[in-house]
This record gives C-alpha cells, structure tokens and sequence, in this order.
C-alpha cells in the first residue's frame, strides 16, 4: 500500500504542478501583442505539450487514489467524511483541467476574450484546491 501512496502523491503533485504553470501560459498568450505571431505560436505549442502532459500525469493520480480507496480501503467506514470532501474535491480539479482545456483551445482558435489579469486569477484556483485536499487528508476532520 505504502508504494501505491508514494506514487499516488508523486502523480498528484506532478499534476498540479502542471495545473500551476499551464494558467500562466494562458497569462502570457493574453498579453501577446497583435501580429507578434512567433511569439504567439512558440507559447501555444508550450500550452498544448503542457497540457497533454497534464493530462498524461492525471490519470495515474486518479488511477491509484481509487485504487487508495477501494482497494486498500482507505477512507471507508464511519468518521471518514473527510474522503468524500477530498473526492468532491477532486471532481473539482478535474473540472478545472477540462476548463484548461477548452480555455486552450479558445486561445488557439483566437477567440478567448479574457484578460491577462482574470487568467492570473483564474491561475490561483488550484492552488486552494490542493490546500483545501491536503488539508482534509492530513486533518481529517470529520
């Protein structure tokens, strides 16, 4: 079990570091200015490896945290209520990766309106989803 943990929380943490870093791509491509089209191109093809690589990362994380649970049992019983917050949670995550995703494609189809400044905001939402997933399996409050 303890292997399974040690790649979990590896895969985890190679996911949102991605999830991390992609957004501020995204920061980067809203603050190109017109007709800077080597600089535009070299940023999407860094977002699109990014994002693939994202997404290679997210399955394995996912994979062994039910493996976590519903193999080993982690989670299960009474006083466990911490676990279904983590899940809600992490249906979160993979909700905002999906976001990336069509946000990626509207950057590459020049058809995203926002600013430079909603994507340095829109870049901190993983950062308190993996404090609020930390928090509740090292605590485990409820």
């Amino acid at each position: 079990m303890l292997w399974v943990k040690s790649l979990h929380i590896v895969f985890v943490t190679s996911w949102f570091a991605g999830l991390f870093y992609l957004p501020r791509i995204f920061v980067n491509l809203a603050m190109v200015p017109p007709g800077s089209v080597a600089e535009r191109e070299r940023l999407m093809l860094m977002a699109k490896k990014l994002m693939r690589f994202t997404t290679l990362l997210a399955v394995p994380a996912v994979g062994l945290g039910f493996w976590l649970w519903l193999g080993y049992g982690i989670g299960k019983g009474p006083g466990n209520g911490w676990l279904h917050a983590k899940l809600a949670l992490v249906l979160l995550v993979l909700g905002y990766h999906h976001a990336c995703g069509v946000l990626l494609r509207k950057l590459g189809a020049e058809q995203s309106t926002r600013s430079h400044r909603w994507y340095r905001w829109f870049n901190e939402i993983p950062v308190l989803l993996l404090l609020a997933i930390v928090v509740l399996v090292v605590v485990k409050p409820f």
